[in-house]
């Protein structure tokens, strides 16, 4: 560790990076390919050949939602550990449910990086405020502050006034857990009279941080920063002392697709996060988090140089119900794949004459009333549903993500 980075990996050049971790790629999917579950997604992959960005994009994505039914067919975890459950640290159940192994070895959520740019160091008590009751974010958290040197006080969710009494004997510097749970203390705190002065700083996850909300926490003298995390991966991305952007956590790798497809997106473009991860014990291989994001341009000003992207930008599971049946983004996906001279479209739903309407933005350089009409026929085929379409110039439609849009009213 140096007193800005948390070690030299942070700083190598992005080149060396890559090929590092594309290195280490093929043996990462052998040994996922030894657990069943693996075995049959990964079915005809020679794990030899996958080393780079555009042959990783072929395989096919492991969908996040699909967790709780492939682990109902076969418990626990779908046949996707390469541990077995009893040779675990520990069995974790995340809200769903589905469930989760956490696997023996050093920070296994690979949360010190994020703890270390987040301002904490060696000697500092960190007040741990995620649940330690059977989802794993408290655990990875607790490990990370351990690898940096730190203590942890085991808070918790909820109790307020015992954490507060806890808070004002131990003296945390630091605070770990959601935003909110944060004000929740610092309020009860100045309600109780009770010191709460100790926090400085704080690393939050798993709920929005608003702009307002930073601020606040700011002015009331806790210098709070977010990453960004899901169970089966641990931290994807952290931010730091930069002001924009979180920066990409070193043990993964990581790329933005296209809502409702495996194919990855021009940097700058809203899309889906997707992450592989080298966790021997739980490997994961193009998980499909159903997160949308976006990759910023250039490095960070704090020297970083991974990957940056934009931070938590909505869902991309955008499936809706349209006169009883459901629309998926892969259906929208399949549309635009069929007519190859398409480039983003956008299905949005509407109530015309008190029915559901179905109109396709469709971004094409050349097009006629003749492929409109075709593309209406593909629609149809594809959905079982009736829709118009409507041909727009390249780059009109919105960078957001959105592949259907549900404009009906709520009511």
């Amino acid at each position: 560790m140096t007193q800005d980075h948390f070690d030299s990996l942070e700083i190598r050049e992005p080149a060396a990076r890559e090929a590092d971790l594309f290195a280490r790629l093929p043996a990462a999917i052998a040994n996922a390919m030894a657990a069943p579950g693996w075995a049959r997604y990964l079915a005809g992959v020679d794990p030899k050949t996958i080393t780079s960005r555009a042959v990783l994009a072929k395989l096919p994505l492991l969908r996040k939602s699909s967790l709780l039914g492939l682990q109902k067919d076969t418990p626990p975890f779908g046949g996707f550990n390469v541990t077995p459950p009893g040779q675990a640290k520990r069995l974790f159940m995340s809200p769903g449910p589905i469930f989760e192994p956490e696997s023996h070895g050093h920070d296994a959520g690979g949360c010190a990086r994020a703890l270390f740019a987040a301002g904490i160091r060696a000697g500092d008590v960190v007040h741990n405020c995620f649940s330690y009751h059977l989802t794993p974010a408290a655990f990875f958290f607790e490990d990370g502050a351990h690898v940096l040197g730190c203590a942890v006080i085991p808070g918790g969710v909820g109790n307020t006034e015992a954490q507060l009494d806890a808070a004002a004997q131990f003296k945390p510097s630091a605070y770990v857990g959601t935003p909110d749970f944060l004000k929740i203390l610092l309020d009860a705190a100045a309600k109780a009279g009770k010191d709460a002065s100790s926090f400085k700083r704080g690393l939050v996850t798993g709920a929005a941080l608003p702009p307002s909300l930073r601020k606040e926490l700011g002015e009331r003298g806790v210098a709070v920063k977010q990453c960004y995390a899901v169970a089966e991966a641990g931290v994807i991305a952290y931010e730091s002392d930069a002001p924009e952007g979180m920066i990409v956590n070193e043990n993964a790798i990581l790329e933005i697709v296209r809502p409702g497809t495996g194919d990855p997106v021009s940097d700058g473009e809203v899309g889906e996060v997707v992450v592989t991860t080298f966790n021997p014990g739980y490997p994961m291989i193009r998980l499909a988090t159903g997160d949308l994001s976006a990759v910023l341009a250039g490095t960070s000003a704090c020297g970083r140089t991974n990957t940056r992207i934009k931070g938590w930008m909505g869902r991309a599971d955008q499936t809706t119900k349209v006169k009883g049946m459901f629309v998926r983004p892969e259906q929208v996906a399949e549309v635009a794949k069929r007519h190859p001279e398409l480039a983003r479209v956008r299905l949005t739903v509407t109530r015309e004459g008190e029915q559901d309407a179905m109109i396709l933005a469709a971004e094409c350089a050349n097009g006629n009333a003749g492929l409109a009409d075709a593309i209406a026929a593909t629609l149809q085929s594809v959905t079982k549903l009736k829709g118009a379409v409507t041909l727009v110039p390249p780059a009109s439609l919105p960078n957001d993500g959105k592949v259907i849009a549900d404009e009906r009213p709520v009511g």
